[in-house]
């Protein structure tokens, strides 16, 4: 049985041309009719095939400038048509309109438009696709008897079923389901596109199949990446990404970003999306070292991130520690040789920022999501108040700046303790606020660097005078913390006694 049998008549209107011809070429071989519009027509006709234009259909010019050309009942009436209703097959006959048995259509690349960075308005409004959509959701809702395609990966699979003789119900319904999520995200990017709000009344997602990955958190849960992940990151070397470490490099990413890169180079070490270590300096292999010696144990299979060209000192330094992954902007090619000699070791290019990468984050909750803005405020000390007797010395003030840097991108409740070039202990997690003031102090301890000295971040207000007074005995000498506790003034006289100096940012970083 030929492949006629089951598709008589072809649509044939693609944006996307891969394949289209070869398609086109099996089905006229199986003795299938073509038709197709505008280009794709002009492209059949000079491959050598013999195909009809939809204005033979429609006894209706194309107008508006090739706006109007499918949306007529002679096309939407051939695919719409139930072919086991009699009547149907009646009004087909009445109206001289022929069956459309399958639609090939891909839709005009509105996406790849706008995201050029000099696209227009009026240029993106002309990447909406009208007909196309028509078509593709018209052809799918009669899946049992139109073949739908909008995927080039699947003309082979269809050839195949279509010379065997047998399109299964299971791979027209399979098919159909890829066109109407096609259509989905196409409108979720336009909705996305002229949208004003953060907050429409519907949520609209666009993210496509990126690669689908061993397993999610662990072996017994399925994972799948979605979206533009790639555009962001290159990888240079090793094994696939795992859903962890996709985790960590966009967590890693971040918090890099918060460093500029023109000042100094940074380093910073991440574990299970925490920082364990950061520190800046001239260059990459002290900031390395200044990162390296908040933590020793933590960095073994951890993220190593720079925000400056990797070069051969610092990837002999990485590579006396087992690393899961290593990003920096370039590597140096004999770092790049050097680092590539453990094939487990993965390498990534960050091509472009991340930090405004998206507006909307999303996180799962029973039944829906959870959207918030993105936590993309900038450092900056317009709002920040000195509450204490003290005012800080200037070393103190490079130290809090850099402090308030990382503990954003710590759990909470967060705690840091830093001086101006370097972490020195870190508290993540935990309970209350005290306890990571006490573990990042114990972590410290471990490392053997002093606190003596040092200033103390924390993410969110200190409710009791408590976490302060540990700090405070810690060696910590200046503090920097958003303020707003019903306690406030026994957290600054806890300072004042102790003659440290306390800063109210007016903003908090709660991170969970």
């Amino acid at each position: 049985m030929n492949g006629s049998s089951y598709v008589q008549r072809a649509l044939i209107s693609v944006s996307n041309k891969a394949g289209v011809v070869a398609l086109a070429q099996s089905l006229a071989a199986m003795g299938i009719e073509l038709v197709a519009t505008g280009r794709t027509h002009q492209l059949l006709i000079e491959a050598g095939l013999n195909v009809r234009q939809v204005t033979d259909l429609t006894g209706f010019p194309e107008i508006l400038d090739g706006r109007v050309k499918t949306l007529h009942p002679a096309i939407h009436g051939g695919i719409l048509a139930n072919r086991a209703l009699p009547t149907h097959h009646e009004e087909l006959t009445t109206h001289g309109i022929q069956p459309i048995d399958m639609v090939v259509v891909n839709l005009y690349p509105f996406a790849e438009t706008i995201s050029q960075p000099d696209s227009a308005l009026a240029e993106a409004l002309e990447q909406i696709d009208i007909g196309g959509v028509a078509l593709l959701r018209a052809a799918a809702k009669n899946f049992p008897s139109v073949l739908v395609l909008v995927n080039p990966d699947d003309y082979a699979p269809v050839l195949d079923a279509l010379k065997a003789g047998q399109v299964s119900l299971a791979l027209r319904q399979r098919l159909a389901a890829t066109a109407f999520a096609h259509t989905a995200a196409y409108d979720a990017t336009i909705a996305n596109y002229v949208s004003d709000t953060l907050w429409p009344q519907t949520l609209p997602m666009a993210w496509q199949h990126t690669l689908e990955l061993r397993y999610g958190e662990n072996p017994h849960q399925r994972g799948a990446l979605y979206g533009s992940f790639f555009d962001y990151f290159a990888q240079l070397h090793g094994k696939a990404l795992s859903y962890t470490n996709i985790l960590d490099i966009g967590a890693a990413q971040e918090l890099i970003e918060a460093f500029d890169a023109r000042n100094a180079t940074t380093v910073a070490i991440v574990k299970h999306t925490n920082p364990c270590g950061v520190g800046t300096a001239a260059t990459p292999l002290e900031a390395w070292q200044r990162a390296y010696a908040t933590d020793p144990l933590s960095p073994f299979g951890g993220i190593i991130v720079t925000n400056r060209t990797c070069d051969s000192a610092l990837a002999s330094a990485i590579d006396e520690i087992f690393s899961e992954i290593i990003i920096a902007p370039d590597f140096e090619p004999a770092a790049l040789e050097m680092l590539q000699k453990k094939k487990n070791r993965r390498l990534m290019r960050s091509l472009r920022p991340v930090t405004h990468a998206s507006k909307r984050l999303l996180r799962s909750v029973p039944g829906g999501v959870l959207v918030q803005e993105a936590d993309h405020a900038a450092v900056t000390e317009e709002p920040w108040t000195v509450v204490t007797k003290r005012e800080p010395t200037e070393d103190e003030w490079q130290a809090l700046r850099f402090a308030w840097r990382v503990v954003k991108h710590v759990k909470s409740n967060a705690i840091v303790y830093a001086n101006s070039y370097q972490t020195l202990g870190i508290g993540a997690g935990q309970m209350s606020r005290v306890d990571s003031a006490q573990v990042a102090a114990w972590k410290a301890q471990q490392a053997g660097l002093s606190l003596a000295g040092s200033v103390v971040a924390s993410d969110a207000l200190f409710p009791f005078a408590d976490g302060v007074e540990t700090a405070i005995a810690a060696g910590a000498t200046a503090i920097i913390q958003p303020g707003g506790s019903v306690r406030d003034e026994e957290v600054i006289a806890a300072a004042n006694q102790a003659n440290a100096t306390m800063i109210f940012t007016g903003r908090r970083h709660f991170l969970h």
